[in-house]
């Protein structure tokens, strides 16, 4: 019995016409991005163990593929307490982690403020399903340096052209501040110390809905004083409304005694984008993400008709400087690639471009090279294809493949001009 040929389990393979949409949807993404001003970089595909788990990448960390140290012997692994011990790089689970050790490095040779595009594979040991893979791709924009609402504007004005320019129509990015969600908790009377749990709880309420929220707070055994008024606050009637965005909406959103700089910092935010951009803005005071790293602003990209986001990020001024000593602005949004490569709608530009070339044994190789580089000097991409009994199998093959039009070599073709193209109807 043959063994299994499979890719390695949560991990995936890519047909031709599969890889050639991924790279039209990078391409877009990729210009999109260095239209707005951002530089790409590339970084390692592992880092040092103990930056992967040094408390920056939140609950990833648990999911970090590692790489066993070269030399290990059989009592090493007996005599090792933590796997930890047993490994000293690992496989990247963000690109986050990797920027701040990349600007760490790298300071001196950036400009003061740095606008980074990357676009890479990065790996987790989820337990594979729908949507959930061990290996996926992600795009990234982060800037560093800039500690002001500049930074948020620019990676929201970025992100929404792109999803615009991937032909993704009805997609909303909803933003909060993490600052209010803390003082909101003070607020309503959650002390500090459960602050971290009780989000944990609340990033749930798409999921459970008002009632389902409450009633684990309570099964958790939080004070019943402050469950009882986040269910009212909850409760009220403006919870359901659209208020819009701005200041007098944030305002309206949240209960008394919040932090007043961030609900300023957010109006600004609305205030320097477009029209266009503004449009697509939502304040969702109850927006979490369980980012540990994030100090401010948090955003995601949603779309009403999928119950997942298909991006965001936020402001983590704190994880560089665990690298530098000393603090470092940084903000950063990135799109989830895999989410959002089916959803793209684009056209296949390189179709139009393209050319099949069908012979047979009675057309000398040389002739065919020949005709070959001439269409490939003229700009085309060139398939040559022996001919088969079955021609509409091999034409419904190329058409799927791409290909849009196609000529038979015959003995006697000398030139590209004595080719007689026809046109193929392009696979569904």
């Amino acid at each position: 019995m043959a063994s299994p040929v499979n890719a390695p389990r949560g991990m995936r393979d890519f047909l031709p016409a599969e890889k050639a949409q991924r790279e039209r949807v990078l391409g877009v993404i990729r210009d999109t991005y260095s239209a707005h001003g951002f530089d790409e970089i590339e970084t390692p595909v592992m880092e040092d163990s103990a930056r992967l788990h040094a408390g920056l990448g939140g609950d990833n960390e648990k999911l970090a593929f590692g790489v066993l140290k070269r030399g290990l012997t059989a009592d090493d692994l007996h005599q090792a307490t933590d796997s930890l011990e047993l490994a000293d790089l690992g496989l990247r689970f963000d690109l986050t982690v990797p920027l701040a050790r990349f600007y760490a490095t790298h300071r001196g040779e950036l400009p003061r403020v740095f606008r980074a595009i990357q676009i890479a594979p990065v790996w987790r040991a989820e337990r594979p399903q729908k949507g959930r893979y061990r290996q996926f791709v992600q795009c990234d924009i982060d800037i560093i340096g800039e500690s002001g609402p500049l930074a948020e504007v620019e990676l929201i004005s970025a992100t929404a052209a792109t999803v615009r320019a991937l032909g993704i129509d009805g997609c909303s990015i909803r933003i909060n501040d993490r600052r209010l969600l803390t003082s909101m908790l003070t607020a309503l009377g959650f002390p500090t110390s459960s602050h971290s749990a009780v989000l944990i709880t609340l990033d749930k309420l798409d999921k459970l809905g008002v009632g389902g929220v409450v009633e684990e707070l309570k099964d958790r055994a939080f004070p019943a004083e402050p469950v009882a008024a986040l269910a009212e606050f909850l409760n009220r009637p403006e919870a359901s409304m659209d208020l819009g965005f701005g200041e007098a909406a944030i305002r309206a959103s949240l209960p008394d005694g919040v932090d007043e700089t961030a609900i300023t910092e957010l109006a600004a935010i609305g205030e320097m984008l477009g029209e266009v951009d503004r449009a697509v803005l939502e304040f969702d005071p109850f927006l979490v993400r369980g980012m540990g790293y994030y100090t401010g602003t948090i955003f995601e990209v949603t779309h009403p008709e999928f119950g997942y986001s298909l991006g965001g990020g936020g402001r983590y001024d704190g994880m560089i400087g665990r690298f530098l000593g000393t603090d470092v602005a940084a903000a950063g949004f990135s799109l989830g690639f895999e989410r959002i490569v089916d959803l793209a709608d684009l056209p296949d530009t390189l179709a139009a471009e393209t050319a099949a070339l069908i012979y047979d044994d009675s057309v000398e190789p040389a002739r065919l090279m020949e005709l070959k580089a001439e269409l490939v000097a003229a700009g085309k991409r060139v398939r040559l294809e022996r001919s088969t009994k079955n021609t509409r199998v091999l034409l419904d093959s190329l058409a799927a493949q791409g290909f849009l039009r196609v000529a038979t070599v015959k003995p006697d073709t000398t030139t590209v001009e004595d080719l007689e193209w026809r046109d193929l109807t392009p696979a569904v």
